[in-house]
């Protein structure tokens, strides 16, 4: 059974830093790729950043420059590092992994078969 848990969600003023972790379980966590996604309160869930089983890297526009995702196939984790952060940056973040293994690196939900519960990111202006 496939199980994600993030951690790292908080408060934080604009212009900081949050960096957000997820710890995968249940299967070989390097032959596929992690994403992340966000949804804000009455809108629908978008698009963050994705790497893929070779470490390729993929973000939205609206993150570029200012994220980085990175993973850790030894701890099963992947990472979500948020500078200069946006009060539009806030919303709850999951972190999902591929339905089929050695993919590149997918920006739509419908790639993703397995998510975490989610942790509420807050930037305050």
């Amino acid at each position: 059974q496939v199980q994600l848990v993030e951690s790292g969600g908080g408060w934080v003023q604009a212009g900081g830093s949050l960096r957000l972790s997820c710890a995968a379980s249940g299967r070989t966590f390097s032959d596929y790729a992690m994403g992340w996604f966000r949804q804000a309160p009455g809108k629908e869930r978008e698009f963050v950043a994705a790497i893929s089983w070779t470490g390729s890297t993929y973000y939205a526009d609206s993150v570029k420059g200012r994220f980085t995702i990175s993973r850790d196939n030894a701890k099963t984790t992947v990472t979500l590092q948020m500078n200069s952060l946006k009060p539009e940056d806030t919303a709850s973040y999951y972190c999902a992994t591929s339905t089929y293994a050695r993919t590149g690196v997918p920006a739509v939900a419908g790639s993703y078969g397995y998510w975490g519960q989610g942790t509420q990111v807050t930037v305050s202006s």
